[in-house]
């Protein structure tokens, strides 16, 4: 059993204007509202760990997971707004965004809703901005510290600026998360942000040397490379037309957390000893998940069967 902690938002975009404003369309996200689903279509049991408004569009995230599968058992139901992003165009035509959450439902998760993880959760997925907003990154850490030592603990920063401008806080989060993960992906442009011009291995050599049994760094249509202790390996994606590139970070995740589980790779130890080319492999797998999702609108994320089996 997976279990997912994070947000679970509204994006808003403006779909065009009315005589007296503006039509909007709103869509279900949140990084880890997005792997919790695709881990739910490549057919891994996963349940989300959050807190939705109690309101109708808490209401409508809610069944969301539901139709996909994913299991709701530990969702914590806050009488407090959802979430907004919303996106837009600016007057030169380039996106313009805004968000909405201070004191929104998403970031109110409390130390009792903790109490709702199975104990049959073998791995935790944490994430983005839910790891650096209150009172939500206190209480996930507390679940870090709870259930890390015999739990398969594993991090992407996702950093989204527009939530939470300073960096030290996403950078804060990153060491103290690299000190307990044990598998850890982030983007080559969210370590650019954090770490400026400092070599990626040496910062693997860092992760690797804290406990950290699988890195991961992403490049968007550069592929992605990967280190454990013993191998590392780099693999490119496949010729796409890309349509988009929303929900791809989220997809390679749940692929790489569904991969590992498909191999009975679940523990830190096993993942280290993985060898150079099951490492690959696992990596091909990802690279080709996210690809899939890049070939069409939105994150709209593979199921299994459309991809090739075993990872």
């Amino acid at each position: 059993m997976f279990v997912v902690c994070g947000e679970a938002l509204m994006d808003v975009f403006a779909a065009g204007q009315t005589a007296t404003g503006l039509m909007l369309d709103a869509r279900i996200g949140g990084s880890p509202f997005n792997v919790a689903v695709g881990l739910a279509r490549l057919d891994q049991p996963v349940s989300f760990l959050g807190a939705l408004s109690t309101g109708f569009l808490g209401d409508r995230l809610h069944r969301a997971l539901e139709a996909e599968g994913v299991n709701t058992g530990c969702i914590e139901r806050v009488d407090a707004p959802a979430t907004l992003g919303l996106v837009g165009l600016d007057a030169a035509g380039q996106p313009s965004y805004a968000f909405y959450g201070a004191g929104a439902a998403d970031r109110r998760l409390s130390p009792a809703a903790l109490t709702r993880v199975p104990a049959t959760t073998r791995a935790l997925h944490f994430g983005s901005y839910a790891m650096v907003v209150e009172p939500i990154a206190s209480t996930l850490r507390i679940l870090v510290e709870q259930r890390g030592a015999d739990t398969l603990v594993s991090y992407d920063p996702n950093i989204r600026l527009n939530v939470e401008p300073d960096l030290g806080r996403w950078r804060d989060a990153l060491d103290w998360m690299a000190q307990r993960a044990d598998v850890l992906k982030v983007s080559a442009e969210d370590l650019q942000m954090l770490h400026g011009g400092r070599p990626h291995e040496e910062l693997v050599h860092e992760w690797l040397a804290a406990g950290v049994a699988l890195v991961v760094i992403t490049h968007g249509a550069g592929g992605a490379r990967g280190w454990t202790p013993r191998h590392q390996t780099l693999v490119t994606p496949p010729a796409i037309d890309v349509v988009d590139t929303v929900g791809a970070g989220d997809t390679f995740q749940a692929a790489l957390l569904a991969g590992l589980a498909e191999r009975g790779t679940g523990t830190a130890q096993s993942i280290a000893s993985l060898d150079q080319d099951t490492l690959y492999e696992l990596l091909r797998f990802a690279t080709a998940a996210a690809a899939i999702t890049c070939s069409r609108r939105g994150a709209d994320m593979p199921r299994r069967a459309e991809l090739p089996g075993p990872a």
